[in-house]
């Protein structure tokens, strides 16, 4: 399986002091819906901004499908849709006229066919001007557009912040599917697990500024465990405001008494890197 998105010693500096990012390896392979996990702060948005191109590491380097995005910019935007937390979108302009737009920008490569048709699924008026249009079906614009532009990567920042809980299963819904079909990959940031837990098969977990945990979601809970144990060992990850104590399970076998939810292991793994931050 070939590499969608890399990241090989990544470290961003704003101003003097500010670290965004310090020392951060990920590989990511193609395919799939990935969760990109972690709190305000931790540079989540940052990592984003670094694969699409609209910043340049202070340290290390960034690939997306073998392309640096900053000195090969062209050739890796073309395989790249990215959609941020406010989508840059004109509030006088219809959702008909900003398929219309995108279709001309990318002549050739964006099938207009296929972001109508989404944005029929989603019961988004196409005729309506976006500032009519509630901050959800704004987002489910965005997508549409995205899912479009036939990206071999999908870059998303927090979309789902404005959408209600019916609209953010129908955002997943369609994102996951248009995924599962085109073979692309998409990533997803998301301050909410339950989405990740819904839409995603892989976890990255990013403290401040750091890598805490990643890989595939269904072998982390599998790998972990809790407890009501209290004396911290070597196989401790962090003391869960439950009450419990999630570990990294050394058995090879974890009872069902004994399962984490996918909660129970981002939470742990926050806690314990505000323990050290």
């Amino acid at each position: 399986m070939s590499v969608a998105l890399e990241a090989h010693g990544v470290s961003k500096k704003y101003g003097r002091r500010t670290w965004a990012l310090r020392d951060v390896d990920l590989s990511l392979d193609r395919g799939g819906v990935i969760g990109l996990v972690g709190p305000n702060g931790a540079g989540k948005s940052t990592l984003l901004k670094l694969w699409v191109g609209f910043e340049k590491a202070t340290r290390g380097a960034v690939s997306v499908v073998g392309l640096d995005p900053w000195s090969d910019r062209r050739r890796a935007l073309a395989r790249i849709a990215y959609l941020g937390q406010t989508p840059g979108l004109y509030r006088d302009l219809t959702a008909a006229n900003h398929l219309d737009f995108v279709a001309h920008y990318r002549r050739g490569s964006f099938d207009r066919k296929l972001a109508r048709e989404r944005l029929e699924e989603l019961r988004v008026p196409i005729d309506r001007k976006l500032g009519s249009l509630s901050g959800g079906q704004a987002a489910q614009v965005g997508l549409a557009i995205c899912l479009g532009m036939r990206a071999d990567v999908l870059l998303l920042d927090e979309p789902l912040a404005s959408l209600d809980p019916l609209a953010r299963r129908e955002f997943i819904g369609v994102l996951t599917a248009d995924v599962a079909e085109s073979g692309a990959t998409a990533v997803l940031s998301s301050h909410n697990v339950a989405d990740v837990d819904l839409a995603c098969s892989r976890l990255v977990v990013l403290g401040i500024g750091r890598i805490r945990l990643a890989g595939d979601i269904r072998e982390i809970l599998s790998s972990h465990r809790v407890s009501q144990e209290h004396a911290p060992g070597s196989s401790a990850v962090a003391r869960l405001p439950s009450g419990l104590t999630l570990f990294t399970s050394t058995t090879g076998s974890v009872q069902p008494s004994e399962k984490p939810t996918l909660d129970d292991v981002v939470l742990g793994y926050l806690a314990a890197d505000r323990r050290v931050s």
